[in-house]
């Protein structure tokens, strides 16, 4: 008897951002627009910082990667979200579950300290120039994006195997509209005490450790910039800075929000909300934020349209 009450779920239903029926075809429409401008942007990105001879700097090396970690995050969600819209059967299996978790944890992790490596490439560049083509070599950018792709894949592993190791055994109603690990522990019939302690410990540490390299990096960015004695070039430089405190800031401030909080005062509905943000919102605008208002990259932009041949860099 108690194997029968305890038979494992094999398939979850996404309750999606919203169950009035009359507003799925108008968020299918506004999602894949966000879609489609999210994979617009992003590739665009990784295009032009990759043939482009003179977007050949760690700067643009670290964007290239950002823009393949945001186009790879929205992939993982955006898809099955668009057909839920359109489909009444909401469901998703368990395996492809743990694989969107999984993947959504691979990507967002590492967007986390991707966002870290850039504020010290800024730091170094602004506070250290004569030493930059040292400290940030291509070996050791090299070395810091395979360091993130490692530890990002090491933690939705560990996340994943514990969160998929609970049973599910009596509702299966996701409250969100992709397989997350806090809605997916609300609905656990098993005690909840080890993968929620894991899931708090690795986001807490992340979000720790790749903010104090944020803080510290700007803390020093805006020293150095109040010291340039020109009005012109500190307005640029601030410019430019807060552009990047900007996409910061809601980065981070929402995963702060969604992981940091007591269970007790989770609201699932609020959660998905900022979800919205930072899985969907952030990576369409990260390329507007991070390059497109960049002289440098527009100058590329011209470049290849006029002349696409003559922009390539040699390989």
């Amino acid at each position: 008897m108690a194997a029968e009450n305890f038979t494992q779920v094999m398939e979850f239903v996404l309750m999606g951002v919203s169950d009035r029926p009359e507003l799925q075809v108008p968020l299918f429409f506004v999602f894949l627009l966000i879609y489609g401008l999210t994979v617009a942007g992003n590739l665009g990105i990784i295009t032009l910082t990759s043939v482009d001879a003179r977007l050949q700097t760690p700067m643009y090396f670290f964007l290239r990667h950002l823009a393949i970690i945001n186009l790879g995050n929205s992939t993982v969600i955006a898809p099955k979200m668009l057909v839920n819209f359109l489909v009444k059967k909401k469901t998703i299996s368990y395996y492809c579950c743990a694989a969107q978790l999984g993947g959504f944890l691979v990507f967002i992790v590492a967007e986390i300290f991707m966002l870290a490596a850039m504020a010290y490439d800024r730091y170094v560049a602004i506070c250290n120039p004569l030493l930059y083509m040292v400290v940030v070599s291509r070996q050791i950018c090299l070395l810091l994006v395979s360091l993130t792709y490692l530890y990002s894949l090491t933690t939705a592993l560990t996340v994943s195997s514990c969160v998929f190791s609970m049973s599910y055994c009596s509702s299966n109603v996701i409250n969100h509209f992709y397989c997350d690990n806090v809605p997916l522990l609300a609905l656990s019939c098993s005690d909840t005490y080890i993968p929620e302690t894991a899931v708090f410990t690795f986001s807490g540490t992340n979000l720790f450790f790749s903010m104090i390299i944020v803080l510290v990096s700007y803390f020093n960015i805006v020293l150095a910039i109040l010291r340039i004695q020109s009005s012109e070039g500190r307005q640029k430089a601030f410019s430019t800075c807060a552009s990047h405190m900007i996409a910061v800031t809601v980065f981070y401030g929402t995963l702060l929000f969604m992981y940091l909080q007591p269970r007790t005062n989770h609201s699932l509905d609020t959660d998905k909300m900022a979800s919205v943000f930072y899985t969907l919102v952030i990576p369409m605008l990260n390329p507007l934020i991070y390059s497109l208002r960049n002289k440098e990259v527009k100058d590329a932009l011209k470049r290849l349209w006029k002349n696409p041949c003559q922009s390539l860099k040699v390989l």
